[in-house]
């Protein structure tokens, strides 16, 4: 995931699943099944277990709650260290001079892979694997492993398939929000026309130009080419790709629908771009994640009211729904690792989060009533309707020096898109030679 912080406030976007394929199979309430031992029990008692993850603030507040519940229930000591936004280095010492943490929460699928060709991770016991096979998708659980062999719990998640808009923009426009790619660009001329640039695009930060991308690729290529470009089995210069990209020039290619023209977007970060629409009156949207709430609460709009969402418009056959997430290993042996990361993964832990603000869950059988506002459990159907087709964000699957490096690769390539539109071929061309080179 991209240096944000997801959003850590009471109007907190979350992601859940209710029936979707497992009602029959729920665990009960306890959350473990019959693996998971009562609160009674306490069979941890005295077990001391670190875990380590990047949040800080009220995100750090509220996974320490989580930790908490699962004290009170089995009487471990668990111990929380923040490693900072860099999480490789603060891990890698640690693992080199043996003395890794029971439990750390990577923040890209990549790391697993590669501290599982280190050989630093656990393969996750026959009751973490339960729970995970009864919570999540086939998806998620061969996202988290490596090898074939699971190592991982996806136990939080951004939301990355949205479009935030002002409301009184679309209402002096007289239009609503769209559905289709090709309704969404209606709407933007309409909205240009009545006087306020459509889009706040966040160009300097190129990390929401992959977004972008990803989002129209999953719609009009589908799911299997997704997997198939994000783990560069078919080229860049793929006639689907070029069809993307065709759809992005819809928007860059024509100076009056993005605020400040293309060097404009180019000149904007995030979340700048976040506060030229709430805030600043600029413009009306901003394409990007949930966390856009945290930007436009700071800027004094209201989430619901004043600051609204859509869902990423189809542009294809596909409802596109992407997703960012952050996966936990184990690095030591042990029963306490164990049982934190079945519960973690389990149908309890994952409601003991979700009542907090701030949370995502990737898990489908957290009940949608337990998220804490409507916005919420709307963008919960947006999962549940999306079913298998769900991904993960592209760019964060790949080698970092493709999809997540200022100044490199993808990130570069789809600013120098931005800025001239019109050579989509040459683009195409570009970015496979960068991907040849990043995943040799």
């Amino acid at each position: 995931m991209r240096t944000y912080k997801v959003l850590a406030v009471a109007t907190g976007l979350t992601l859940a699943a209710t029936a979707c394929g497992g009602g029959t199979q729920q665990p009960p309430a306890s959350g473990g099944g019959s693996a998971s031992p009562s609160a009674a029990a306490k069979p941890l008692t005295g077990v001391k277990i670190e875990v380590a993850a990047k949040w800080t603030g009220q995100e750090a507040d509220n996974f320490q709650k989580v930790l908490d519940a699962f004290e009170a229930k089995t009487g471990a000591e668990v111990t929380y260290a923040s490693t900072g936004e860099d999480t490789g280095a603060y891990l890698g010492p640690r693992i080199q001079g043996g003395s890794p943490p029971d439990i750390a929460i990577l923040p890209q699928p990549g790391l697993v892979q590669q501290y599982a060709d280190q050989k630093a991770l656990k393969p996750l016991s026959a009751e973490v694997l339960a729970q995970v096979d009864q919570n999540y998708t086939p998806y998620w659980k061969e996202l988290g492993s490596a090898g074939g062999t699971p190592y991982g719990v996806l136990v939080k998640a951004a939301h990355k398939s949205l479009i935030w808009y002002r409301g009184a923009a679309f209402e002096d426009a007289g239009v609503q929000p769209p559905k289709t790619w090709d309704e969404l660009i209606t709407a933007a001329q309409t909205i240009a026309d009545s006087g306020t640039p459509p889009f706040a695009l966040c160009g300097a930060s190129g990390w929401t130009l992959t977004d972008l991308f990803e989002n129209i690729y999953l719609s009009t290529a589908g799911p299997e080419n997704y997997d198939k470009l994000s783990k560069h089995e078919i080229p860049w210069t793929d006639a689907t790709v070029t069809t993307a990209l065709e759809k992005i020039a819809q928007i860059a290619g024509k100076k009056d629908l993005m605020l400040g023209g293309n060097s404009g977007a180019l000149g904007t970060d995030f979340p700048t771009c976040v506060t030229q629409v709430y805030g600043q009156d600029k413009a009306a949207m901003v394409i990007e994640a949930d966390f856009v709430a945290a930007s436009a609460l700071e800027a004094g709009a209201k989430v619901g009211e004043e600051a609204k969402v859509f869902p990423f418009p189809k542009a294809g056959d596909t409802d596109p729904v992407i997703l960012g997430g952050d996966t936990a290993v184990a690095l030591k042996d042990g029963k306490g690792a164990m049982a934190l990361l079945e519960f973690l993964a389990s149908k309890e832990g994952g409601e003991v989060w979700a009542k907090l603000p701030g949370y995502l869950s990737p898990n489908r059988n957290v009940a949608a009533t337990t998220y804490p506002d409507d916005l919420t459990r709307q963008l919960a159907q947006t999962i549940i309707s999306a079913g298998e087709a769900v991904r993960y964000d592209m760019s964060d699957l790949a080698p970092s020096a493709f999809g997540g490096t200022e100044a490199k690769g993808e990130w570069k390539l789809l600013q120098d898109f931005l800025r001239n539109p019109a050579d989509v071929k040459g683009i195409q061309r570009k970015l496979e030679a960068e991907a040849v080179k990043a995943w040799k």
